[in-house]
């Protein structure tokens, strides 16, 4: 059931998302003050792609 909720998602917005946050993520990680925000934003990008089923990292 998730893989079909993850293609669903994939093919209705999730590469949207996706690629609005690498890209987001990229400007953020070019000052070092903005690193970590890249850095959550990537994590963010990974969930744009599969929420369902997906575990969180600190």
């Amino acid at each position: 059931m998730r893989f079909i909720g993850n293609i669903c998602w994939f093919l209705f917005g999730g590469f949207l998302l996706f690629i609005e946050n690498m890209c987001l993520g990229l400007l953020f990680c070019i000052t070092v003050v903005g690193m970590p925000f890249g850095l959550q934003l990537f994590k963010i990008a990974k969930l744009g792609l599969a929420p369902f089923g997906a575990v969180v990292d600190k």
